[in-house]
């Protein structure tokens, strides 16, 4: 992805429209799994962005950034911009290993409450991080420094594993990976998470009971169709 916006600028965009806050709380605890089953399986950022911690679960609204490889100087432009209940989505203009982010950014992002950190290249200071309680997905782990030289731009639509995430999108983040949800369905990726989940709660009940998934789902016919025998 090109680092112009579409006019051919560099830009710094620093109002942006954002999700209702309650939905995007209701969002963070029932995780990225059930989100983005719930919503047809659409929106995960692949299994390359790995936590580096255990145990966080967060959602929040994207503030995006689109750098040179091994500069960083756009997440500081970024920082500023930056509202409680943010999560910054780092991405660069071709692959980077640099590590890019580290704990004197953490503690800047979170004075301003930001909630956690996508980063599409790589972070250093993991132990610090990790210590901090800030939450990072992240593509590389790397101690290899970052120059401030080339400029970037700063909320504008950015690329993950070929899904686009827009300013102002859902972030849901877990130990599972990360989902991305437009910030117009969010309300209605809430409602489908919540009917997933009363959905589960119902066939974990069955399974609890002795039922079998074969005949739950209709598997046993399907693979009686398909010649498979069962053999005592």
């Amino acid at each position: 992805m090109s680092n112009l916006n579409a006019e051919g600028r560099h830009v710094v965009v620093r109002s942006i429209e954002r999700a209702d806050e309650t939905v995007i709380d209701a969002l963070a605890p029932i995780g990225a799994a059930t989100v983005h089953e719930a919503i047809g399986r659409r929106g995960y950022l692949g299994p390359d962005l790995k936590p580096i911690q255990t145990g966080a679960m967060i959602a929040g609204s994207a503030v995006t950034v689109l750098s040179h490889p091994g500069d960083n100087i756009m997440i500081h432009a970024a920082i500023e911009v930056c509202r409680p209940g943010d999560v910054l989505v780092v991405t660069t203009t071709a692959a980077s290993t640099h590590g890019m982010f580290g704990d004197l950014l953490a503690t800047s992002l979170m004075a301003r409450g930001v909630r956690g950190l996508v980063m599409d290249a790589a972070v250093r200071d993991t132990h610090d991080l990790r210590a901090m309680g800030f939450p990072v997905w992240t593509r590389h782990v790397s101690c290899q420094g970052t120059v401030k030289a080339t400029p970037g731009s700063v909320n504008v639509p950015v690329s993950i594993a070929g899904k686009i995430i827009n300013p102002g999108d859902v972030i849901c983040a877990d130990d599972d990976g990360v989902v991305v949800v437009g910030r117009q369905e969010a309300a209605w990726a809430l409602e489908k998470s919540r009917n997933r989940l009363a959905d589960e709660e119902a066939k974990r009940a069955l399974f609890a009971n002795g039922e079998l998934g074969l005949d739950m789902y209709g598997l046993r016919d399907k693979l009686l169709d398909w010649g498979v025998e069962f053999i005592d």
